[in-house]
């Protein structure tokens, strides 16, 4: 993928890297940055054992996780360039049932939130309030306590 955009979205402050893929309009995420989330590990090493583990029995199970990991060039902790296990949206929910507890829940709800959902809406509509200056010119006359 030439011409590739790189994010870097922060789930409780862990970094979880992406990769735009222009031609299927859609967002690759590092399995790696995933697993360490979910597992709460800091050690890459680990991280990448844990996944490597994972994936042979996922693979073992036939499991859809595998197949739809792809891999593509992604900046690694060691600096260089390296290809990556990434999955897209559907595939990072289907990684998440692999980790029971609420983690791995909270980490699906928060990839998931899109501008189209009502939380996404209210956000949307409650930054343009802000921006327009109207809250302003309404003068709230509420005392402090009231807040």
């Amino acid at each position: 993928m030439s011409n590739t955009k790189i994010s870097i979205r922060f789930f409780e402050d862990r970094e979880v890297r992406a990769v735009w893929d222009e031609e299927n309009a859609k967002w690759w995420f590092s399995v790696l940055d995933i697993v360490a989330v979910l597992t709460d590990q800091d050690d890459y090493l680990k991280s990448r054992n844990y996944w490597k583990y994972l994936k042979a029995k996922l693979k073992i199970e036939n499991s859809q996780v595998v197949s739809a990991t792809t891999q593509l060039k992604i900046l690694a902790p060691d600096g260089k360039n390296r290809l990556a296990d990434m999955l897209d949206n559907d595939g990072i929910i289907a990684l998440g049932k692999e980790f029971p507890g609420k983690k791995a829940n909270r980490f699906i709800e928060w990839l998931t939130f899109s501008a189209e959902s009502i939380d996404g809406k209210s956000k949307t509509q409650a930054h343009a309030l802000f921006e327009s200056s109207f809250i302003n010119r309404v003068g709230f006359n509420l005392p402090y306590h009231a807040f």
